[in-house]
């Protein structure tokens, strides 16, 4: 066969860019007399080295660089991918990913079934929900990466908040085979963990990889922080609007700050039969699936002691009471009888876009049950106004995603404001209760794994203090602002109230030096005679905040994009440091 056959050949079968390098190629005046490889070799050699520039330069500063050279090997035309198109075939990658890993959950609870009593199941169960929830999040992220969408600051950070959240869930899966977080609850359960722990940290690592590349698409750096700040700082929460993050809004928040007789009720709870219902959980039964439109269940005064749940079809539900006390959801699972954490909680929200109003969230399980949670949120765009949250250790969940807490009033002793979302508490009163004996109280545990999510808790002019309680015996009990839960755990404390319960250190080791270079800890201007810091750690972690632009980073304006949503809620809250 003929050169220039040969070359006919190879020009109708090969796509434009090959023909520009075969034109190239047979331009060269040596070609003719050259003894080396055919062009189709060297066509092809000259593919894989695009392949492999390419697949180095998207893997950049990932942390599990092996990984994602040897995923981003299997796409095709990798070369002449935009880096949006090569983050959302990971995320699609990772999306077979977790659907083998719920496949395989599925077939090791069958295989398991007369090996493990039903409370004993829950972390299977839990991790099932998680992973659905997980394929929802990185649906999203698809979608928000596909071509005619354009690159905003809000596009930004809701993929910076699905992917996190997708990762959250993972850890979260593997957390509920453990009794505290390491052993494991029994011997059937330590080997069920082992069964599906490697599906589970092989999607973590994907997630991962992806929030890295995600820093690479044009025009993102402008959303992140300095190269001299990022490593301190909680991505941004988002802008906010007189007080309240931008995705709260100006209708749910004049819905919030209006008085119950003035709310138009879809539906009324009652517990003395006056309402649609007797039950919480019926009315949430009946509310509409995937609901673009804010739906209103009125819950009237009374105890109401039962497990709700607000799956993930129930968006936007708000549920409005009658007062803090007055309207209480109680209940009482607890980790020492067999739930897992995540299933403990006497209220969980999913359905994004949930807000509440007016309610006392209740685990009465009492401290010697350990975990057992009152509230647990991985709803995004999450706002709860006026409410209480009371319970002993793991009282309130922020689990995931973006929430926020105005003039809330939080109880609790051990970890009691802990989880993984990215959260701000604002104008809250936070009170340390009467622990066991031997115990410490701790303000919080957050939970952030890896140091590309955008998660982190931020408590701004809220009243640190002692419960009723704990005040006549606080002198008996040593209390702490928090504790790294995670490797790369972050909580910040702004222009808050801190009472002299607080030990001079401030912050308290999980385990020896885990996680004291990697956390992020930070104070800034607070008052009150627990907030001196001449004494606290000195961790390379924590860092006294001194300036207005670092701390602005915490904000309601500055870390959860607050001016998208919280207007719509009718939460009062401010954008900034002060209101």
């Amino acid at each position: 066969m003929s050169n220039l056959r040969r070359t006919k050949i190879l020009l109708s079968t090969l796509f434009p860019t090959s023909i520009l390098f075969l034109i190239l190629l047979f331009s060269n005046p040596h070609f003719k007399n050259s003894k080396s490889k055919s062009p189709k070799i060297h066509f092809q050699n000259h593919i894989q080295k695009q392949v492999l520039e390419t697949a180095h330069w998207a893997c950049q500063d990932t942390l599990h660089k092996s990984l994602c050279l040897s995923t981003l090997a299997t796409f095709p035309n990798l070369a002449s991918k935009t880096l949006p198109q090569i983050i959302s075939s990971t995320v699609s990658h990772t999306v077979t990913e977790v659907k083998a890993s719920s496949s395989n959950c599925t077939s090791i609870k069958k295989q398991f079934n007369k090996k493990l009593s039903s409370l004993q199941q829950w972390p299977l169960d839990d991790c099932l929900e998680l992973l659905d929830n997980t394929i929802d999040e990185l649906n999203s992220a698809i979608s928000d990466l596909s071509p005619n969408k354009k690159l905003n600051s809000n596009l930004y950070y809701h993929l910076k908040a699905l992917l996190s959240a997708a990762m959250t869930n993972q850890y979260t899966c593997l957390d509920g085979f453990s009794a505290n977080g390491t052993a494991p609850r029994s011997s059937n359960m330590g080997i069920v963990k082992s069964e599906i722990e490697g599906r589970i940290n092989t999607i973590s690592q994907h997630v991962s990889n992806a929030l890295v590349m995600l820093k690479k698409i044009p025009g993102a750096q402008k959303y992140e922080y300095s190269e001299t700040m990022k490593s301190e700082m909680f991505p941004d929460f988002g802008p906010a609007k007189k007080g309240f993050p931008t995705w709260v809004s100006s209708k749910d928040r004049r819905l919030l700050q209006s008085s119950t007789n003035e709310t138009k009720y879809d539906l009324v709870v009652a517990k003395d039969g006056t309402g649609n219902f007797t039950t919480i959980s019926e009315a949430v039964a009946v509310a509409p699936n995937s609901s673009a439109t804010r739906f209103v269940i009125y819950i009237k005064a009374g105890a109401y002691f039962e497990n709700v749940e607000v799956v993930k079809k129930k968006t936007n539900l708000m549920f409005l009471g009658d007062g803090i006390g007055n309207t209480i959801v109680k209940a009482s699972r607890n980790v020492v009888d067999g739930w897992t954490t995540f299933r403990s909680a006497t209220v969980a929200v999913v359905g994004d876009g949930f807000i509440a109003k007016g309610i006392t969230f209740e685990n009465g399980a009492g401290p010697s049950k350990h975990q057992a949670v009152a509230l647990r949120s991985g709803a995004d765009f999450s706002a709860f106004y006026k409410c209480s949250f009371v319970g002993y250790q793991d009282t309130l969940y922020v689990h995931s995603l973006r929430q926020f807490y105005r003039e809330c009033d939080v109880y609790g002793t051990v970890d009691f404001i802990f989880g993984n979302a990215a959260v701000v508490l604002e104008n809250c009163n936070l009170y340390a209760r009467k622990p066991n004996e031997k115990q410490k109280n701790i303000f919080t545990a957050q939970g952030r794994e890896d140091p590309n999510q955008n998660t982190g808790i931020s408590i701004l002019n809220c009243k640190v203090t002692a419960g009723s309680d704990l005040i006549p015996v606080k002198s008996n009990f040593t209390t702490y602002l928090g504790r790294p839960w995670k490797e790369y755990s972050r909580t910040v404390y702004l222009k808050s109230y801190i009472d002299d319960l607080v030990d001079p250190a401030g912050w308290l080791e999980w385990n020896g030096s885990f996680a004291l270079s990697t956390l992020y800890y930070g104070e800034y201007l607070n008052r009150g005679p627990g907030s001196n810091t001449s004494a606290r750690v000195t961790w390379p972690g924590y860092r006294v905040i001194n300036s207005s632009v670092e701390a602005s980073q915490f904000t309601v304006g500055g870390f959860i994009q607050g001016g998208d949503w919280l207007n719509s809620t009718n939460i009062p809250y401010f954008l900034g440091l002060t209101s």
